[in-house]
């Protein structure tokens, strides 16, 4: 599908989300790895999860309601009042997303596991998944969408070649199964109803999948809390309920406003009508790219753990992923132009 001109680049939304979701690694490695003065002892994801997602959540929503996106979701009729309702594949949608929303801020608080590690793990596998989806559906995979996963995935092996391979503790490997059914439900549904470059459309799944995926994040991170799973079970009374009352609550407002600008840049890019497999190694590419800086602002500035020489070849490695597909579509299209009026 030819993509339609647009007044400001697919590009331009990747660096924003880029520089949205460095802030939001820093805080919350942060949060996560210093003391907390009143417990003696770094916070676990699952204390700053709830209150994050929850303000995230409240922001989204102001975010739909003052934006005027609500205007063109599907709605329902409530006696008088007539509210946004999904239709059943942006309900399928807002479930996978759900997954998503919690596991990518819990994997940078995992204990022992390096975020530039666990981010090249989520992200290979989000890579290997966005060509089957096109394949699914029928759409063609352009030589530099193929060249720029080739390349993201070489740096995947690079890193887990340099640790010896995968050697997870059991809640990352939960994390990373959750992440990959969560980003293939919405690739799918994404491809299926909402990649046709229409602004409309956009709005329309952006309202529709978050007023799902938003609310049903917090159950599932409740439900896996209390099953026990990675002995955390304990901590899910604090971060439901203590932590409104802390002052940690200033970094945790941080974090929600930061994740609430970076779902609306990544519905634009990932709704491009591009190929999934354009669209996603840049998105994805991206966030890995945020998570590997602020791992070495972090070690600078604040003294933690500088990333491995692997993981930063690997982040060059996804640095010229990101301009190969920046500049191939454009030259491609430049040689085309010319050939046509030759």
């Amino acid at each position: 599908m030819k993509p339609r001109a647009a007044a400001f680049p697919l590009e331009g939304y990747v660096l924003l989300y880029l520089l949205a979701y460095l802030p939001n690694v820093i805080v919350t490695k942060l949060v996560t790895s210093q003391p907390h003065a009143g417990l003696g002892r770094p916070l676990t994801g699952l204390e700053t999860l709830p209150a994050s997602l929850i303000i995230n959540m409240v922001l989204t929503w102001a975010f739909i309601w003052l934006s005027g996106w609500h205007r063109d979701a599907n709605k329902v009729s409530l006696g008088p009042v007539r509210l946004p309702f999904p239709t059943f594949y942006t309900f399928l949608s807002g479930l996978g997303t759900s997954l998503v929303l919690f596991t990518v801020p819990l994997s940078f608080t995992i204990p022992n596991v390096s975020i530039p590690f666990i981010q090249l793990v989520m992200r290979g596998d989000i890579l290997i998944i966005a060509p089957l989806v096109d394949v699914m559906f029928g759409r063609r995979v352009r030589w530099w969408s193929w060249t720029a996963l080739a390349m993201v995935l070489f740096a995947l092996v690079i890193t887990l070649s340099d640790r010896g391979g995968l050697k997870l503790p059991p809640i990352a490997i939960l994390t990373v199964v959750l992440y990959t059914l969560g980003y293939f439900l919405r690739l799918f549904v994404m491809t299926k109803i909402s990649k046709s470059g229409d602004p409309a459309s956009v709005r329309r799944y952006f309202v529709e999948e978050k007023m799902i995926a938003l609310p049903m994040s917090v159950v599932i991170l409740g439900v896996i809390s209390a099953s026990g799973i990675g002995g955390q079970s304990g901590e899910l009374a604090w971060g439901f309920i203590g932590v409104w009352s802390d002052p940690v609550l200033l970094d945790l407002f941080w974090i929600g406003a930061t994740l609430t600008v970076i779902s609306v840049l990544a519905i634009i890019i990932l709704l491009d009508p591009r190929e999934n497999a354009y669209c996603v190694p840049l998105e994805r590419a991206a966030s890995l790219v945020a998570g590997i800086g602020g791992s070495v602002l972090l070690a600078w500035f604040w003294g933690l753990k500088m990333p491995r020489d692997a993981e930063l070849i690997g982040a060059g490695v996804l640095v010229g992923a990101i301009v190969l597909l920046s500049l191939a579509p454009r030259l491609s299209a430049h040689r085309q132009a010319r050939s046509e009026t030759a």
